[in-house]
Order: structure tokens, then sequence, then C-alpha cells
């Protein structure tokens, strides 16, 4: 059952404070180690007031992937408008990736991500949501803009999902790979935007070049 939410500013308040601990707690517990009483004492709030406002340790778990859900949402929207209206569309892909590798490394999104892999057989229709409107948007509204720009005749290919694909993957590739299995793996900003730039140069020779030596 949906918990409604309220518009008074304490509830607020106690609601942004819970779901920051419910999150850190979840992280090192995992789900089903996770407990309300440890949640509402690390948020210095009642048992109580976690229930009331959340209903139980479920829904505080669908409540800190729905807000991860809505920063990818987010992120989609901005980007969609930035590189529709990009003067210089080969600099507004080197801004996109090293934003998108910033906001994938830079915080929980891999801790999340473990999380819920770890717990898709009990929850699949929240990791399938996740995975559609989280990085499954994400690499659509890529693919959205790469389109426009074959169209624009900036860059040339055959299908633009899959040099959405390879945008991702020249961005942040293995690094995403090693930090989803090795807790201390992720890699540190300035090799997180030497990797970004370094992947996005490529792609753009790959699809650039491949433009031109056609033409």
């Amino acid at each position: 059952m949906q918990v409604p939410v309220s518009t008074d500013p304490r509830v607020e308040r106690s609601r942004a404070v819970i779901l920051e601990a419910a999150a850190a707690h979840f992280l090192r517990h995992g789900f089903i180690a996770a407990n309300v009483d440890e949640i509402a004492a690390e948020a210095r709030v009642s048992k109580r007031t976690v229930y009331n406002i959340f209903g139980g340790k479920e829904q505080l778990f669908r409540e800190i992937l729905g807000n991860a859900i809505d920063t990818a949402e987010r992120f989609s929207t901005d980007i969609a408008g930035e590189l529709a209206e990009a003067a210089d569309p080969e600099s507004a892909l080197r801004e996109t990736g090293m934003r998108l590798a910033r906001i994938v490394f830079g915080g929980r999104v891999v801790a999340l991500r473990r999380l819920l892999i770890g717990e898709t057989a009990r929850f699949p229709e929240l990791a399938a949501d996740y995975y559609d409107r989280a990085p499954g948007r994400v690499m659509r509204t890529i693919a959205e803009a790469l389109e426009r720009f074959r169209e624009r005749g900036v860059l040339d290919f055959d299908d633009a999902a899959e040099a959405a694909e390879h945008f991702a993957f020249l961005v942040m590739g293995a690094p995403l790979d090693r930090a989803m299995f090795i807790l201390d793996g992720q890699p540190d900003p300035p090799a997180i935007e030497r990797r970004a730039e370094r992947g996005v140069a490529v792609f753009l020779r790959a699809y650039v070049g491949g433009r031109r030596a056609r033409a």
C-alpha cells in the first residue's frame, strides 16, 4: 500500500533523515538483515515515526530505489535538453560523458545496484522497473540524441541503440564492472574524468571518423 506523503515540514524533515539513515543501513546490512529499530536509532527518530511515514522496511527499501530512479530521470531530462540545443555536439558529448561517469561513480549508484541485484529474486518487478527507468532511460536518451546528431550529419552509424551502448561502455566500461564486484573498486575522481574524456574521444574518432572516411 502506498503511504501518503505529508506536506508538513516537520514530517518532510523526518522523512529525509530517515531515508538517509535507511539507505546507509541497507547498504551495510542488505535487505534481510536490515532492522527498523536500528534505522530509527540511526535517524534519531522513534520506530513509530518510521512506520507512520513509510509503513515498514519494504516500503523504505522501495523509496530508496525510487530516489535513485528520480535522480536518473532528472539526469536524462537535463542531458536531453542540453544535447538537443548543442551548438557543438562533440563538446556536448564530452560533457555528457563526464557527467554520466561522475554520477555513476561519485555517489551510491554502484552500491545501490549491488544491493538491488542481490534482492532481484525477492523484488523482480522493482529490479525491472529500476533498470527500465534508471540505466535504461539514460541509454534511450543518449540513443535519441545520437540519432539527432546522425540526422544532422555530425555522426555516422547504423544503430543508435548500439552506438549509445558503445558510448556508455567507453565512458565507464571496465571500471564499472570492477566496482560492481570489488567494494573499494571505484576509481578516484581524476581517474573517472580521464577515463570518460578518453572514452568519448575514442567514440568520436569511430563515429565521426567513419562518416568522414565514407564521404
